[in-house]
């Protein structure tokens, strides 16, 4: 997700960065949304990224379509490429800015958004204009993480601080990184009445998965856009994501590791 000149998308589209977002699925992302499909709706999935909730979404609504919208043209390769690996003939892609979406009013049966929220200068303009290319009766669905609630075990000494810097550069880029807590208050803004709101979790905690995770947040303090924008900052030198990542790579070694984070998530009636 890219935005205007006071919204940067902190986390850029790295390596490290695509090794999260390849991970998610629909089933570990967007379960909240699952019971609320039918095989005839048809879905925009907004800041889709390389595509694999898309391609899930798609799966699942075989007579319907899903339009996957991402501001960055780079990363709709790999999502065109994994709809086609799964033979979805029901999926599209396209450039597009949240805060302006290209599409009449009411086009779409569920306007979808996962971990978009957080990185959008507006998210109540944002939360509006789904809301207007969302057809009456249909669903506007948000999940987005929250970073002051995410906790671990155990408490590895530059883990706070990673926290702590992470948070300064993405609100330093026009973001909130604890939107999680936020979204039924920015729904009510955004003027939606009918909202259920809801919570889940992703936990790490095999040794797999602690090597994932660590690694990845290792590559991605050192080597990924959120690097440089915390250098370019100000907000620490190279030394400092040195010693983050190394502390990061330090807790993944634990055997008795675990990190869970916190997920907000809406669905809002149209």
């Amino acid at each position: 997700m890219a935005d205007d000149d006071t919204t940067l998308y902190t986390h850029g589209h790295h390596e490290s960065v695509l090794r999260s977002h390849t991970w998610r699925t629909a089933a570990n992302s967007a379960a909240y949304l699952l019971p609320e499909l039918e095989p005839h709706l048809e879905i925009l999935d907004v800041g889709c990224g390389p595509g694999t909730i898309t391609a899930d979404l798609a799966a699942m609504v075989p007579r319907g379509r899903v339009t996957g919208l991402d501001a960055a043209e780079e990363v709709l390769g790999a999502a065109r490429a994994t709809a086609a690996a799964r033979r979805l003939t029901n999926a599209d892609f396209t450039v597009g800015d949240v805060r302006a979406l290209d599409f009449p009013d009411g086009s779409f049966d569920v306007v979808h958004a996962h971990q978009v929220l957080q990185h959008v200068g507006d998210p109540v303009g944002a939360l509006r204009e789904m809301r207007r290319v969302c057809r009456p009766g249909g669903l506007v669905a948000v999940r987005d993480a929250d970073y002051s609630a995410m906790t671990w075990y155990p408490a590895v000494p530059g883990l706070d601080d990673w926290r702590d810097l992470y948070r300064r550069v993405a609100r330093a880029a026009g973001g909130e990184p604890d939107a999680g807590r936020r979204l039924l208050s920015w729904a009510r803004q955004a003027g939606f009445a009918d909202v259920t709101a809801t919570a889940s979790a992703w936990c790490y905690a095999t040794e797999e998965e602690r090597s994932w995770w660590s690694g990845l947040w290792a590559d991605r303090t050192t080597a990924s856009a959120y690097a440089r924008l915390a250098v370019a900052g100000g907000h620490a030198d190279r030394a400092r994501l040195d010693r983050i990542a190394a502390a990061w790579r330090e807790w993944g070694r634990r055997e008795d590791a675990w990190f869970a984070v916190l997920n907000g998530e809406l669905l809002c009636r149209a």
